[in-house]
């Protein structure tokens, strides 16, 4: 066995134990740990590995439905798409490598989440992110480092997705001073595979052998799922040495050797490498199976000299893959890999102890039982409590402010950056790649690729507003599901299941993990009311700097089913003379919106209402009005309300349009009452798209055309919107080049 430990209080400092955590293992254990035992526990017990402060409130998740074929507890979850034909998809952060090191935190991240997808057997076909940074206006240090920061992550996406050959087909991005200590780099990936054909990280079989697949290992990212369970301080640029470092020229070698791999009958489980490494895909793979392990870590291919097992337990070296094999496939699987050019080795087998037995050179170095340390990790119950600031935003409303007209309101809002066209970002990516993407970055609300294998369309939209979500935890995580299932609707698409990606502060602040609890809760609710079960996700806690935590962000990604994908309905303007409605029912509901904020400077008030039987009613309405070719677009009405919705409607198509609206308060066309859409329609359809409004609330407002925008007393000529629309995000961004 390895050394036993010394300075104890030293060592669990540096492991993020505690004193109760050491006495837990010990009693595991039966006796005191060694070095590397206590890295497996340290790693296995983090907040990233094993959600110690969130599992409490992920119970109660909808997971299931007849289209569900993996909900969560594996590498991604997969939903049956029709036609023999399965979408494997999850979205995870990379928050703090991001803020460490952008480029390859961005990047890595991207890595990662495609191993996620294709370790399940599905070739990776759209990526999505979501990407929330500081104020990158100022002229101060802070926004500097921020524009810095969208400059790096942005290099660090494309880069690797590019090499990649993987589309990265849309997203969102936002901006917030809570970001500024701490940005969020959250990635999605969306594959397609057999349904039939679907691999799990299991590894079962007594004395099947257990192989390791990819690159070699170094020390980049020792640590870093421990590191990524912490807050910031200032010293936090030191941890760069935890961030990993990736190749994605590798990672293709390594996706091309998987798919190969995947068409013989060699597997029983595979498993990828993330966070926590070796320690983490070997304790889940026999984990899931209630089976045990050896792993002999002097056979695991090295590129550093003097590497201990400890080293080789806890690295996060990228483009990595943990095996269970068939007996006697051994050769041949060694042989698939080298033929890309990469290492495999066989360095253990499946056991019947229950134990992970890890061996030195012949000698025994460490054993845990494998069930305790997933089983019995710390379940905390975190004190909870509702945050003070509450009682004092909910009953501020836009009139407690100096009115503004519309007009300078309006252009305020349309050089907002959340508002304004963000190609600076999305053209560094390759969205046409595969040549499958109908719908892009900059086309506004859900990106959409055709499956050519069934003739079908998926749809996936990412969303959060994460002003609702300060002002109402609860709400804003329903609103969240509800926009992202909302953007998948408007193409046409039924939207089927979401993943999320859980940012949060601080949990050992009780106001955060209200927070917490009440997104949770408001995700349950939308989606056991939509149908669109959660089939996994990640969570992300410490999002945190010198004590402020930032902003409550559930991010959600949804994907939906088109069963035409010669008929994605788009969402801005296709003709002129068509009509313009306005569907849904439109109130005075500035709370948390885009207006208070950059006009009234002031997050605050209540969440504009929310009504599920209204928003399904929306979808249903869009999805069954396009299956009758009635409808030529549709865009939701979300932030900064109907007035900016159509501007990016104009903007986008080069269409002018002419717009009444009606208003209780002249203001009301920024409001941001749900469950709302703009629909074009041509004059011909009129009468058959009205007939089939089902009681729905709806308003005939205008017409598309001209070469300008008015919407009531607003109004904008072409050239001015698009330089506004098109141009601002790269001056802000490149202010600094």
């Amino acid at each position: 066995m390895s050394q036993q430990l010394e300075n104890i209080e030293e060592q669990l400092a540096n492991h993020k134990l505690s004193a109760e955590d050491y006495t837990h293992i010990k009693e595991i254990l039966k006796r005191e740990p060694n070095l590397v035992e206590l890295g497996i526990f340290s790693a296995m017990w983090s907040e990233h590995c094993s959600y110690k402060s969130s599992k409490v409130h992920l119970k109660g998740f909808p997971t299931k439905a007849p289209w569900v074929i993996q909900g969560p507890g594996e590498n991604a979850g997969v939903i049956d798409i029709g036609g023999g034909y399965a979408a494997v998809f999850k979205m995870e952060s990379h928050n703090h490598p991001s803020f460490i090191e952008p480029y390859q935190g961005a990047a890595t991240g991207v890595g990662g989440i495609m191993r996620d997808v294709f370790t399940m057997g599905a070739r990776p076909v759209a990526s999505l992110n979501a990407l929330r940074f500081g104020n990158v206006l100022n002229d101060d240090k802070t926004a500097a480092h921020q524009r810095y920061l969208v400059r790096g992550v942005t290099e660090g996406i494309g880069g690797y997705g590019n090499c990649m050959g993987v589309p990265t087909i849309g997203g969102e991005v936002s901006f917030d001073e809570c970001y500024n200590g701490n940005i969020l780099v959250n990635a999605f990936n969306l594959g397609i595979a057999k349904s039939d054909e679907i691999f799990l990280g299991r590894a079962e079989g007594i004395g099947n052998p257990v192989m390791y697949v990819g690159a070699k290992t170094g020390r980049d990212g020792l640590g870093g799922a421990v590191m990524s369970s912490d807050s910031f301080t200032e010293e936090s640029k030191s941890l760069r040495p935890t961030v990993q470092v990736g190749d994605p020229f590798t990672e293709k070698l390594l996706l091309e050797a998987c798919m190969e791999l995947f068409k013989t009958d060699h597997v029983v489980g595979i498993q990828d490498m993330g966070a926590a490494g070796l320690t983490s895909s070997s304790f889940e793979m026999a984990g899931r199976t209630g089976s045990g392990m050896t792993m002999h870590l002097d056979k695991v291919p090295a590129r550093e000299e003097n590497m201990t097992p400890y080293d080789f337990m806890l690295s996060e070296s990228q483009e990595r893959m943990l095996l269970c094999a068939k007996k006697g496939s051994e050769q041949a699987i060694i042989d698939i890999f080298e033929k890309w050019d990469l290492d495999a080795a066989v360095i253990g087998e499946v056991t019947d102890t229950g134990n992970m037995e890890l061996f030195w050179h012949g000698e025994k170095c460490a054993e845990v039982p494998v069930d305790p340390v997933s089983e019995e990790a710390p379940e905390l119950n975190r004190p909870m409590s509702k945050p003070v600031y509450l009682d004092a935003i909910k009953s501020v409303t836009i009139n407690d402010f100096d009115k503004v007209g519309n007009q300078d309101a309006f252009n305020t809002l349309i050089k907002s950056m959340e508002v304004v066209d963000k190609a600076w970002i999305y053209t560094q990516y390759d969205s046409m790649v595969q040549t499958n993407t109908i719908k892009n970055g900059g086309m506004l609300d859900a990106s959409v690729i055709r499956i050519k294998e069934n003739g079908k369309a998926l749809a996936m939209s990412a969303d959060c507003n994460v002003r609702y979500c300060y002002i109402d935890p609860k709400g804003g995580g329903a609103a969240a599901t509800i926009e992202a299932g909302r953007n998948v609707a408007m193409s046409g698409a039924r939207p089927l299941a979401i993943t999320d990606c859980l940012n949060f502060g601080n949990p050992e602040n009780p106001e955060v993990m209200w927070q917490f609890g009440q997104a949770c809760e408001g995700i349950k609710e939308a989606c056991a009311e939509l149908t669109t079960p959660v089939i996994g996700g990640n969570v992300s806690l410490y999002n945190e700097t010198n004590g402020v935590s930032v902003f409550p962000t559930p991010s959600i990604a949804t994907v939906g089913v088109n069963d035409d994908q010669n008929n994605v309905l788009m969402s801005s303007f296709q003709g002129e003379g068509n009509s313009l409605y306005l569907v849904g029912e439109s109130k005075s509901e500035f709370g948390g919106s885009l207006y208070m904020k950059e006009i009234c400077g002031k997050v605050a008030g209540i969440i504009p209402e929310i009504n599920y039987k209204n928003e399904l009613a929306l979808w249903d309405l869009v999805i069954e009005a396009n299956k009758k070719h009635l409808l030529e677009c549709a865009k939701d009405a979300s932030s900064g309300g109907v007035a900016i919705a159509l501007a990016k409607m104009v903007a986008t198509s080069g269409l002018g349009c002419d717009v009444e609206m009606s208003v209780t308060d002249e203001r009301d066309i920024f409001a941001e009452s749900m469950s709302r859409a703009i629909i074009e329609v041509k004059p011909e359809n009129c009468e058959a798209f009205e007939a089939m409004l089902n009681g729905l609330a709806c308003e005939k407002i205008g017409t598309v055309g001209g070469d300008s925008f008015k919407v009531n007393d607003v109004s904008m000529s072409m050239d001015e919107l698009k330089d506004n629309y098109f141009n601002t995000f790269k001056r802000v961004i490149e202010r600094d080049i």
